[in-house]
């Protein structure tokens, strides 16, 4: 059984702050492709759903005259760094296990190569299958981060994730 669920996570106040700052309806798709990607590469899908749904709480908003500045965004984002410490903050916090806590932070930390002062970067299969998620789910100019899911609809959404979670553990248990 898991320690932390994404409801536990999703129902925080401090992933509703910056889970909708950095868009609610990203983040879930994330932690879908990332629950699928995971059975595929046989990574664990549970610590994979949940990197993939914080993946970019550390997001900063970039904004010059009152307009998004999406050149200013890449030229000095650090989200990956802040989003892994609040993301392992959050998770012990919430009960989950230490281990499991900094491996989900990790995978947040090396979702991108925006950040990294080179691209040769060697990522684990849990690293690797977050990168690819938030990848599937890109939009030209960020905006993937814009588009808008309402607050029942997106509780629906991890519910039944959880659920496919669930299921994946009791098979995997049982085989």
């Amino acid at each position: 059984m898991r320690d932390v669920n994404l409801l536990d996570i999703f129902t925080h106040p401090i992933a509703q702050k910056y889970l909708n700052r950095s868009g609610l309806a990203h983040a879930i798709a994330v932690a879908y492709h990332a629950f699928h990607l995971a059975n595929e590469y046989n990574v664990d899908p549970d610590i994979a759903a949940k990197a993939g749904l914080l993946h970019d709480m550390g997001h900063f908003t970039w904004y010059r005259n009152g307009k998004w500045d999406y050149d200013l965004y890449k030229q000095n984002d650090i989200h990956p760094i802040k989003g892994a410490e609040r993301a392992h903050k959050l998770l012990i916090r919430l009960g989950e296990n230490p281990v499991k806590a900094k491996t989900i932070s990790l995978a947040i930390l090396f979702h991108t190569d925006s950040f990294l002062p080179s691209n040769d970067i060697i990522r684990t299969p849990l690293q690797q299958v977050v990168k690819w998620a938030d990848e599937k789910d890109e939009e030209e100019g960020g905006k993937h981060h814009y588009r808008k899911i309402d607050f029942p609809r997106a509780k629906e959404s991890i519910m039944k994730l959880d659920t496919l979670i669930d299921e994946e553990q009791r098979k995997r248990l049982s085989s």
